[in-house]
C-alpha cells in the first residue's frame, strides 16, 4: 500500500469499475475520500440493508422547489450525514446554491479539511429539484 492508502484508505473505486489489468479497481488516498463523500451523498436513507441510516437521502428533494428554504435543508442533510458518516473529514463550509444556467438545478459545494493532513479540499455536486 502507498503512504496515501496507509494515511487515508483504500476501497473499491466510485463508480464501480475494472481496471486495465481486468481486476477491480481501487481507489486510496484523498480520492478515496472524495469518492466516499459522492456514495454517501447518492445513497437514499433505507437503501442499505445492514446500514439503513447511511446516507444522506438527497432524492427527497426531487420535486421540491428550488427555493432558499430547500437549499437550507439540503445543506442541513449534508452536513448531518458528512459529520455522521465520514469520520475522515472536518467540514468547514456547506453551501447549496441555485445553478445560475438552470431553475431546477441546486450546486452543492463542500468544502473540508482532512483530519489527517489539514488539507483543504473542495467538491461540488449537482442536484436535481423541482419546481
Amino acid at each position: 500500500m502507498t503512504d496515501a492508502a496507509n494515511l487515508f484508505g483504500r476501497g473499491f473505486s466510485f463508480p464501480p469499475r475494472i481496471d486495465a489489468n481486468g481486476q477491480v479497481a481501487w481507489s486510496e488516498g484523498t480520492k478515496n475520500i472524495r469518492e466516499a463523500i459522492q456514495v454517501i451523498l447518492l445513497t437514499e436513507i433505507g437503501e442499505r440493508l445492514m446500514l439503513t441510516d447511511f446516507g444522506a437521502g438527497l432524492k427527497h428533494f426531487l420535486f421540491e422547489p428550488n427555493t432558499v428554504e430547500t437549499r437550507r435543508l439540503i445543506e442541513e442533510r449534508i452536513t448531518q450525514a458528512l459529520e455522521q458518516w465520514e469520520p475522515r473529514i472536518q467540514l468547514q463550509e456547506v453551501n447549496v446554491a441555485e445553478d445560475a444556467n438552470d431553475s431546477q438545478q441546486a450546486i452543492a459545494t463542500i468544502n473540508y479539511k482532512l483530519i489527517a493532513t489539514q488539507q483543504t479540499e473542495r467538491v461540488s455536486v449537482q442536484l436535481n429539484l423541482g419546481s
